[in-house]
């Protein structure tokens, strides 16, 4: 588990394409203290293994699937990443509950500066993710906890605070631009409850209500 507070924005040595996906190569001098093998990382949001640990960076594989539903099919020499060991049972939870897992992504409409080092991000959605999006929320963008600031269809707003955009890599992003979602693990729980609530209420008939004693 993440809290999608960003420790490092580390950078890809190297892509290496597989049978079954690829290996990324990722410069990270900061996050790789005390990272062993097997261990998980979240890269641009990604859940991802250390397969491979040394004093500068680590490696990492990636599937098939995980290329094609996030933006790491993307990712070549030099591209920027924002990195985040797994949650210490013992740390705190900064931002909210991130699992790694990418629902899908979205694309850049608007990102400018408002001034005093703030800046406003728009990103459009794709229709499957908008039901999970609520004003004030929490949605993970490329791995990072941000609050929705505003809400019109299937495009979201949050506000940039100087800290973040000086230390993520949102401070290389482009309008139209993909970058990868997850939103709130939450929202997915209560809906699920409530499709299994529904299934098991009963109908009420003619019938029903002649059993009953009506």
């Amino acid at each position: 588990m993440f809290t999608g507070i960003v420790e490092e924005v580390g950078q890809v040595a190297g892509v290496e394409p597989r049978a079954s996906g690829s290996r990324l190569r990722i410069e990270a001098p900061r996050v790789v203290d005390g990272l062993r093998e097997g261990d998980s990382v979240a890269v641009q949001g990604v859940c991802l293994t250390a397969a491979a640990v040394s004093g500068g960076g680590f490696s990492a594989d990636v599937s098939r699937e995980t290329l094609e539903r996030s933006t790491l099919g993307e990712m070549r020499s030099g591209s920027p990443v924002n990195l985040e060991r797994a949650m210490a049972a013992s740390g705190r939870l900064g931002g909210h509950i991130v699992q790694g897992h990418v629902d899908g992504t979205g694309v850049i409409r608007t990102l400018e500066e408002r001034g005093g080092g703030d800046w406003w991000l728009e990103v459009e959605a794709p229709p499957e993710l908008t039901r999970y999006l609520v004003f004030k929320g929490s949605i993970a963008v490329d791995g990072i906890s941000l609050t929705v600031a505003r809400l019109e269809g299937p495009v979201f707003a949050v506000a940039v605070i100087p800290h973040t955009w000086a230390n993520t890599s949102l401070r290389a992003a482009r309008p139209g631009q993909r970058v990868n979602l997850e939103t709130d693990i939450l929202a997915k729980y209560v809906e699920r409850l409530l499709e299994h609530m529904e299934l098991r209420r009963e109908k009420l008939t003619v019938e029903r209500l002649r059993a009953m004693g009506y």
